[in-house]
């Protein structure tokens, strides 16, 4: 398909949303499609930025509004020729009606360098023979054109990945349809999660971490499922809180939230808080899009 035919094609389709990430690699780009995907975008990671025109023309005739919402990583692998052809394609993609958004992932050298040196990981352009630190700034020297168009920079250096997950995750809920759900385990000896808008307390039923054989294991392991599938008070709570999110959560959604926490936390937020987050979250994917599951102390 030409890049003309495409374009002329978004006219007689709805609106779309791009995302299109880029930056440093080693930045955190594969963390933020995974968490985009976990709210229903349509994600490709590494794709020649010639190609986006297509890809946006062959999703926009796509009837589920869900894929609609597109999220793209375009990096340094791309050809040289290409990320300078960004600007021109993401202007008349504008023009078409595509709502475009530049995110570029940046990131201290420093930091870079020894992310790389922990997961041993090659950098893109090692084939290059540059070292890694010239790899880095021969990276930084290709990107500066689209950083300095981006719509927004966000710097990783600070970040670990479960963070920088749930900040994507909070900062576009709002593209998806209708409201989005987290659900966050925690154990209470470490704290209150400070983004929780609910939080439950589970230490008042059945502790597994008294059973040896349960012990090393969590609320996502089979056996501790078993045993709290048998206790009638860990039944009975759960029902009730599904309850409450069932009857107060529509009318969040009618106030127009687009993200909601919930947090539930037992003594260590191994056991009951991540089985409770688990259950609650199967049974509200059976019934909406967008619900995503956090467990502070396992991950």
């Amino acid at each position: 398909m030409s890049e003309t035919h495409s374009l002329s094609a978004l006219n007689r389709a709805d609106a779309v949303n791009l995302i299109v990430l880029t930056g440093m690699s080693g930045g955190g780009k594969t963390v933020a499609l995974r968490a985009l995907e976990d709210l229903d975008f349509y994600c490709v990671d590494n794709l020649p930025t010639a190609l986006l025109p297509q890809l946006v023309a062959a999703v926009s005739g796509n009837v589920e509004g869900k894929r609609r919402h597109v999220a793209v990583g375009v990096d340094v692998r791309n050809p040289g020729e290409d990320l300078k052809r960004m600007p021109a394609i993401l202007s008349e993609l504008a023009s078409k009606g595509v709502k475009a958004h530049l995110i570029f992932l940046d990131c201290r050298d420093e930091v870079l360098i020894k992310r790389y040196s922990e997961t041993r990981r090659r950098h893109p352009l090692s084939w290059q023979g540059l070292s890694l630190a010239d790899a880095i700034a021969e990276e930084r020297r290709v990107l500066r054109p689209l950083s300095a168009i981006a719509d927004k920079v966000i710097d990783s250096s600070e970040l670990n990945v479960h963070q920088l997950r749930r900040l994507f995750a909070a900062g576009y809920a709002e593209a998806t349809e209708g409201l989005t759900l987290m659900f966050q385990s925690f154990a209470f000896r470490r704290g209150l999660p400070l983004d929780a808008d609910f939080v439950f307390d589970a230490r008042c039923l059945p502790n597994p971490h008294w059973n040896p054989t349960l012990r090393p294991l969590s609320g996502k392991d089979a056996a501790v499922r078993d045993y709290l599938d048998t206790q009638p008070i860990v039944a009975e709570y759960y029902a009730d809180t599904a309850r409450w999110l069932d009857t107060w959560l529509p009318r969040f959604e009618a106030d127009d939230r687009s993200y909601v926490t919930i947090a539930i936390g037992c003594t260590g937020g191994r056991h009951r808080s991540v089985y409770l987050v688990e259950k609650l979250a199967a049974h509200y994917r059976a019934l909406r899009n967008g619900v995503l599951t956090f467990h502070r102390e396992l991950e």
